[in-house]
């Protein structure tokens, strides 16, 4: 067996542990023995190259045996995908408002953290994005699953935005919004889901939801629009709106404050 064995523990993309030896090799679970030891096998064993490299660790992940029998070469690329993307999930998980998360900051983070060569951010994206949607909870995929509460119907300053539904219309307005309304009319925002019997086409969303639109002006709308190009999740959608009710209420505190 070889000395200075460093292990790492990892995962496969479908969520199976994955051992990491000496940062250049993968090796995935295979069975667990009566003594609860486990057996892992090298990830190029069910390749072409049938590779017989095992590892066996107890279940305080310290080896029993490891067989270094690679008939192929060592992969630290693909070994710090794996890695990177383990040790990403794992902060991701740490953060209970998965919007404040910022794929790029958290990759940066992590980078810096390796002592191994660390893949282009390029490569790890769309599976970093994956990992934030994740923890959301289940999506909406008809009108009629809007949920009327919600723990994420709160502004930042803990008020209501969610303020009506019915079988046609949802419209979410914060109570700054609301004395907007009744003083200046005109500026008015609040946020509407627009079912399909209105006939409107401006912003397809959900299967049975048409329009996302807002009643203070058509710019405001392009703008909707321009945030919303696709088609988002459903708590990312109200976690947007609720940064730009945010925003839109610190820049009137500015303006009354002749600032």
């Amino acid at each position: 067996m070889e000395d200075n064995i460093e292990i790492e523990i990892s995962e496969t993309n479908r969520g199976n542990e994955q051992i990491i030896i000496n940062k250049k090799h993968k090796f995935n679970f295979s069975f667990q023995r009566k003594d609860k030891s486990k057996i892992y096998r090298c990830t190029e064993y069910k390749t072409l190259n049938k590779c017989k490299s095992l590892i066996i660790l107890n279940d305080k992940k310290e080896v029993l045996k490891y067989e270094s029998l690679h008939n192929h070469l060592e992969k630290e690329i693909d070994v710090s995908i794996s890695v990177a993307k383990h040790k990403i999930k794992e902060e991701i998980k740490k953060n209970s408002i998965p919007m404040d998360i910022k794929p790029k900051h958290i990759f940066n983070a992590v980078s810096q953290e390796m002592r191994l060569i660390c893949p282009e951010y390029s490569t790890i994206r769309s599976q970093i994005i994956r990992n934030i949607n994740k923890q959301f909870p289940p999506n909406i995929k008809s009108f009629d699953d809007i949920p009327i509460e919600s723990e994420y119907y709160k502004t930042k300053r803990n008020e209501n935005f969610m303020i009506f539904k019915n079988t046609d219309l949802i419209i979410f307005q914060s109570p700054f919004q609301a004395y907007l309304f009744s003083n200046y009319h005109k500026n008015i925002f609040a946020d509407e889901f627009v079912k399909k019997k209105y006939n409107v086409n401006n912003w397809n969303y959900y299967e049975n939801i048409e329009r996302l639109t807002n009643n203070a002006s058509e710019s405001y709308n392009s703008y909707l629009n321009n945030i919303f190009p696709n088609k988002p999740l459903f708590y990312k959608l109200i976690y947007i709106l609720k940064e730009e009710e945010n925003l839109s209420y610190n820049d009137y505190q500015r303006r009354t404050k002749g600032n």
